[in-house]
Order: structure tokens, then sequence, then C-alpha cells
């Protein structure tokens, strides 16, 4: 016979104090090997929130991939990917859900290898605490610095140290006091005030979930004691109101809203909120949620505002407490760690996000490296996958924003590939820079189309493109001779001749080819500006580069001429005897051989030097130019 049902206030009891739970977000890390999944596989068996058929799959695997014999490894609860199977390593960051009668939780369980710190980076945005472990028998090795480091460097200030493993090193008290002892002094140096020191074997669940007897000398709480426990009083609700406008929603004439999610503060009907951008403010008469219109709104909930004014919003603006705006600023000073493969490289452009806002990016100046084992600054001119550095970056429009250390929702950004559309870079902002204020654009009487007029001729730059010895300066050179003979005004930017002054401070890594094209776009636009046509002849290897040069110009101004000729015809003329030095490593970072070629994918102009001679080439350029006026 069926056991009677429990009475409906039972119930409803039941979901109220379900309900009432609140959530902690946390993030296992540290180095490959130290037990992080192991961990978090502990804590979802003996919280006993698994199914049946999630504990038999992960009987099975683990007689296929398992490190625990005839065991059930409970690592492969959360290494979900095939690859990691494989490898017996963590790759992507994998999110666990689980709950206790106390609270409910979510884990992030990081990749611990060199190569995947970046994965990490993006788990440690959004938790609350960190659980970094160490093996006993390794002790704090460099990656337990490095993401420690990244922990503090974004805003982590709840960090748990398991000493795990201890099961193998005998229980042994001194171990533990050692490894504690040496991490205390390095959070300490980060500014961490809230470490919490536990032993534990998530092999075994000694003092994961509860105390066992292995370890008598440690008189402080479980693992899950802790969790359960620990204050992390979110400020989101106390911090001045912060909403990014993600959308306005204009479904007829009669209605106009803001919709976005709140990332910090509270906002109501009849209170009054301001446009960072403008500087406007209005009153807000409505507040819409999912479900319909509501008093008052929160941070993490998503809403439409409707307000009391017309005044100019759109996507990328933030809403704020009268009292308290944020920063308002194109430029600002961040932490940055670089997460692609292909070198950062200070003035190149990217695409800057930020929470609803986006912006062309140049990293203007890359103070300083930071050590992470060391927390060292060191001097650099670039940064590598992983790394991180204190950057000032410019942008191409003033975006709203606050520093990270003030809120998390909108003092952070990530920086993108305009070409592959990959995330290269995360960067957590410390402030805005305020140089260059008292100066402002002087408007001209005499402008760029009362010189063209006088010039009697449409000022456009030739952007010229190519391996060294294509042939770009011999057709530059004469096409200006016959530009000059049909009575136009034109000037000739060369690559050699521009590093004999302007220039002359550069070399040929990639980053001194970087900013060398940065200055000769600068130039150009001037030129162009001043009424002529202006052909430039340089290999600028890469397409960012050539595209930013495009990105300062009026549409249609550049013309993207590539002098399309093999690297083995380019070598066989070797006008300047490069090749043939580049070749034997006299010369490096030269294009072609040791250095790469972007050629361009959709150029104006498309010469093929070999099948003709330059005055033949010229007049295809004369012939486009007169088709286009």
């Amino acid at each position: 016979m069926n056991a009677a049902a429990p009475p409906d206030s039972e119930i409803a009891a039941f979901l109220a104090a379900q309900a009432d739970k609140d959530q902690l977000r946390f993030i296992t890390c540290g180095s490959v090997d130290d037990g992080k999944s192991t961990l978090l596989g502990r804590l979802l068996y003996d919280s006993k929130t698994l199914f049946e058929d999630q504990l038999s799959a992960t009987a099975s695997e683990s007689k296929k991939y398992g490190t625990q014999g005839e065991e059930v490894d409970l690592a492969l609860l959360v290494d979900g990917l095939q690859a990691e199977r494989e490898q017996g390593i963590t790759i992507d960051v994998a999110y666990r859900y689980f709950e206790t009668d106390k609270r409910k939780f979510i884990a992030a369980d990081a990749p611990g290898h060199e190569q995947y710190t970046r994965n990490m980076a993006t788990g440690a945005s959004t938790v609350d605490l960190a659980i970094l472990l160490v093996d006993a028998r390794k002790g704090v090795l460099t990656q337990t610095r490095r993401h420690s480091y990244i922990a503090s460097l974004f805003g982590i200030r709840h960090l748990v140290l398991a000493v795990n493993k201890m099961d193998l090193v005998g229980y042994d008290q001194e171990v533990f006091e050692r490894i504690a002892a040496d991490y205390a002094a390095f959070a300490a140096s980060l500014g961490i005030a809230d470490v919490h020191m536990i032993p534990i074997s998530a092999l075994t669940g000694d003092n994961v979930f509860e105390a066992k007897g292995e370890m008598p000398w440690y008189a402080g709480p479980s693992l899950m004691a802790l969790l359960e426990e620990i204050d992390i009083h979110r400020d989101d609700l106390a911090r001045p109101l912060r909403m990014p406008v993600q959308w306005v929603s204009r479904p007829d004439l009669d209605f106009r809203g803001f919709s976005g999610t709140i990332v910090s503060g509270t906002i109501g009907a009849g209170e009054k909120i301001t446009a960072s951008l403008s500087g406007r403010s209005s009153t807000v008469t409505r507040v819409l949620g999912p479900s319909g219109e509501i008093q008052r709104a929160q941070a993490g909930q998503a809403v439409t505002l409707v307000l009391s004014d017309e005044i100019d919003i759109s996507r990328g603006d933030v809403l704020a407490a009268p009292d308290h705006l944020p920063e308002v600023a194109d430029q600002l000073a961040a932490h940055i760690i670089w997460m692609d493969s292909e070198p950062m490289l200070p003035e190149r452009t990217y695409l800057a996000r930020f929470a609803t806002a986006h912006a062309t990016a140049q990293i203007t100046d890359l103070v300083n490296r930071v050590d992470v084992n060391t927390l060292d600054r060191l001097a650099a001119k670039t940064l590598d996958l992983n790394e991180v550095g204190y950057c000032k970056v410019a942008l191409d429009r003033a975006v709203a924003f606050d520093a990270y250390d003030d809120d998390r929702g909108t003092g952070a950004f990530v920086l993108i590939d305009k070409f592959t559309n990959a995330t290269v870079g995360a960067g957590v902002i410390d402030f805005a820079l305020r140089r260059a204020s008292n100066i402002a654009w002087h408007d001209m009487k005499i402008d760029k189309a009362a010189r063209a007029r006088l010039n009697d001729q449409q000022p456009c730059v030739l952007w010229f493109t190519g391996l060294s010895g294509s042939g770009k300066s011999t057709i530059a050179d004469r096409l200006e001779q016959k530009l000059h003979a049909m009575g136009k005004r034109t000037y000739v930017l060369d690559g050699d001749n521009v590093r004999h002054g302007l220039n002359k401070d550069l070399g040929f890594t990639d980053q001194d080819r970087v900013e060398n094209i940065r200055r000769v776009a600068e130039v150009a636009k001037l030129m162009t500006d001043a009424g002529l046509v202006v052909l430039t002849s340089f290999i600028s290897p890469f397409r960012s580069e050539r595209q930013m040069a495009r990105a300062l110009m009026e549409e249609s101004e550049f013309i993207e001429v590539f002098v399309d000729t093999p690297l083995e015809v380019c070598e066989a003329r070797d006008p300047k005897g490069l090749y043939k030095k580049a070749r034997a490593g006299e010369l490096k970072n030269f294009t072609g051989i040791d250095s790469d070629y972007e050629a361009p994918k959709n150029a104006e102009i498309v010469l093929k030097s070999g099948d003709g001679e330059p005055d033949e080439l010229a007049d295809q350029i004369i012939a486009y130019l007169k088709a286009r006026r």
C-alpha cells in the first residue's frame, strides 16, 4: 500500500524553502593532475544529485578511460569531452549544478594545463569563490600562482586552498602546514584577504563533505561545510544602478522601451535615471518584466524600462543613477589577458565589446607584462598566449564603463579579431585616461572639397601592397609620371623613403611593421585632405593594418592595389639582394621568408606584374580611375 501523500501545506513549505536558498558560484582550478575533476565528481556524488544512469555510464566509462582500476573514476563525471577522457586532462570549462539542504551551487571545473589558461579566465569572470587545488606531493607550482593571479584579477575575493591527495603523503601535518605557509605569503602579495586552507583527499572523500579521522590534527570545517556557510555578501544590490541597454523596443508608434539586464542596483517606477552617453535624465514610468509590469527590479533581472521623456538612448548606452554615473571616455587603462596564439601587437586595431557597446580599439601602450609567478612588472613589446599585461587602450568612440573593482558588470571587455571574429583578449578596466582632454579638432574654412575643386581632381589613396621585389615602387613611380603629365597633383609615399626620416626609428619586427603602417596611413589621410592623389608603396603585410588605413579614409577614397607577384619571381629579381641575405640568415623578419604576408582578399585592383610592363600596368590603374571618375 502506498504511503499517504504529504499535505499541500508541507509541499508549499518545501517549495518555499527551496526558493529561499541562495546560490554560490565557484570555480575549481589549479595545475594539471591536482585533482580538480575528481573533487567536483566527489561533490556531485556525495551530494546525491546524480541519476542512476549517470552513475552507470560513468562506471562503464571508468573501465575504458578511468585511472582507479576497478573503482569508479569520479573525474569522468565532469570530463565530458572525448579528448579530455583520452588525455586525462580538462580542456574546456565544465559547469555542473548541485545542491544541499542549505545552498544551491553552480560549479565550474577549469582546465589546469597552461595552454588552456584562457578557459580558466572565462570561468573566473562569473564566480564568487575559487577552490584552488594543490597536489600535496608537489606543493605550490607556477600554474597555482597563475590561477591565483587571474582569480584576483577577476575580482574573486574568497579563495579556498584545498591541499589534495593527502592520502598519498600519509596525511602528514607538516606537509600541509608547509604548503599553507608558502601559499599564504603569495596570497598576501595579491591582496587576497579571505583565504581558507583545508587538507583533503578528493579520492577518498576525507574532509570533502565531512571531516574524517585520518587527520585529527585538523580542527577546521570540511570543504562542504565551508561552502555552505561562507558569507559571499553580494553587493550588487547596494551598488548604484547600472543597466546596459541591449535593445530599444518599438513594437508600435505608441510604445518605446529600453531593454537590458540590470547588472547592479535597483530601479522602480517614479525614480530618476540618466543616460550615460548624453547625460540627459528622465523618470521611469513603468518597469516591465518577462511576466508583465512590476513595481521594482534589481540586479540580475532582465527588464524593459519606459521613460517619461523622449531622450536619445540606443544599444550600448548605460542607464544609471543620476548621482552616481559611470565614466564616459575613449581611452582607458586596463589589465589584459591575451587569449590568442597570435601575439598582441600595439597599435593594431581590434574590436572591443563591452557589456552591450562596441568600439574599435588600439592598444596604444603596453606599459608592462606581469610575471604571474613573481608578480614582477617586466618591460615588453607584445603579449603572447596566456600572458597578462597592463595596457593603455584607445577607442574610436566614447563608451560608458566603471572600474572593474567598482562594478564587474560594466568594468570588463573582450577584444575580437576583426577578420577571424575570434576572441583574442579579455580586459579588466582600472580607470579612464584623460589625456588630451583640452584638445579639439579645429575646423578650417578651406576644407577638402575646396582643395579638390582647386586641384580639379578627386583625392584618393592608391595603396600598393605586395612582396618585396613585386614591382610596387616601379609601377607607382610610372603611374605618378603619367598622372603628372595629365595635370594631376600627386605624391608618392615609398616604403624605403619614409624610413629615412619619419620612420627611421622603426625596425622590422611585427610590432614595428604595424606602427610603420599606422604612421603612413595618418600621413596619407592628411595628404588626401590636402586634395592630393596619394600613392603609397609598402609591403604592408598584414590585412589588419591595411583595413585600419582604409577605415581612416572616407568611403571610396581608399583603393587597394595588389601587385600579385609569386615569391619565386620576386626572389629571382631580388633587386636589392635582400632575399639572398634572408636565405643566408643575415636578415631577420623578412616578409615571405621568415615573416608572413597576408595577401588581400578583395583588392579593388589586382596587377600581375609578370604579365606586363610597368607602363601597361600603370595604364590599367588609370583606366580604373577614369571609370570611377
